[in-house]
């Protein structure tokens, strides 16, 4: 058949919202806009007793039926689907109901997955995760695998009913079995998609790609600072969320700090930078892929004359250092009086 028709057999992720389609239906169709071949919903039913089908909770009936749509007998033909013709239709018998699809279109919109949504993964263990930043959807739903890419029914969709967060964007947390100490021979195929919030239409996007092309560690953490002649020698632990031993997944350290005398920046590979800073952070990245950089660390201050200069100082520190002195002021005064 050359028009595009998936009808996906899925769980039922949630239930419908008070305002429109939120979720992706057991029995989804999705056809291209004014197709010439017919798409045709069939009854799940076994007698031959009449049945009566609805659109949008509207009964269909010879004399009432829209353009496009044709009964005939347990079947229902829809011919070049518009938008009139998209939303539920219904089969029943009596008062029981039994069989539902969902009508929609195939959207037409321009762009690459990637201008839709943004994937990452912090190590090479067994899941990475992706974020739908595109607005204008009500659902979204990822699957990894040829049979999500073909929209078969053994895809194991991950649908996003309790993933959204702020700005109309969704949050998916995809498991993958690749081995972290194999080298990859294969890409993942990635399959996204998507309802509008008009509940009109369904987006769909392929794309393939290696675990490494998507790796950017968590910033990693400054352990301590210890003065090495002119020099501060900087101790860097990697993020918890790396992949271990880290003997194997090794990581490159990136230093940057800023001069105490001229607020100049510098940046530096190597744990041993200059001793006159007044600032460091610290960020990191995987050297055998050329990933990604992790973010920044904080800013950290540097204090000369302590044991761990770039240990941060604890809020209130001073203050509570001025009441001690106060304390043992006011503690020396009563013992003279006292004597």
């Amino acid at each position: 058949m050359t028009f595009s028709l998936w009808i996906s057999g899925l769980l039922l992720i949630s239930l419908t919202g008070a305002h429109g389609l939120d979720y992706f239906p057991e029995n989804l169709v999705v056809a291209k806009e004014n197709d010439v071949n017919p798409i045709k919903l069939t009854c799940g039913t076994t007698t031959k007793e009449t049945v009566t089908w609805k659109h949008k909770g509207e009964e269909l009936d010879e004399d009432s039926v829209e353009e496009g749509v044709e009964l005939n007998g347990s079947d229902l033909i829809l011919s070049k689907v518009e938008t009139p013709l998209v939303g539920e239709y219904s089969c029943w018998r009596g008062e029981k109901m039994l069989s539902s699809f969902h009508v929609l279109l195939e959207k037409e919109e321009a762009g690459e997955l990637e201008s839709f949504m943004s994937c990452r993964a912090k190590s090479y263990n067994c899941s990475f995760s992706c974020t739908w930043n595109r607005t204008g959807y009500a659902a979204v739903r990822l699957g990894l695998g040829h049979d999500c890419r073909q929209g078969l029914k053994s895809c194991q969709w991950l649908g996003s009913s309790s993933k959204k967060i702020q700005n109309g964007a969704f949050q998916f947390e995809l498991p993958h079995s690749l081995s972290p100490y194999a080298e990859e021979s294969s890409r993942l195929e990635l399959t996204a998609e998507a309802i509008s919030i008009n509940n009109q239409s369904v987006l769909r996007r392929n794309k393939n790609f290696y675990l490494r092309d998507i790796i950017q560690p968590d910033s990693p953490k400054i352990v301590r600072c210890q003065a090495v002649d002119q020099e501060l020698n900087v101790t860097i632990e990697p993020p918890s969320t790396w992949s271990a031993p880290h003997s194997f997944f090794t990581l490159e350290n990136e230093i940057e700090y800023r001069l105490k005398d001229d607020d100049k920046r510098g940046r530096s590979s190597s744990t041993l930078i200059p001793k006159g800073i007044s600032q460091l952070r610290v960020r990191c990245r995987d050297p055998l892929v050329v990933s990604a950089w992790s973010q920044w660390t904080p800013w950290k201050n540097v204090r000369t004359g302590r044991e761990v200069p770039c240990q941060s100082r604890k809020k209130g520190g001073k203050k509570n250092r001025k009441k001690k002195q106060e304390k043992r002021k006011n503690q020396d005064a009563g013992l003279s009086q006292a004597s």
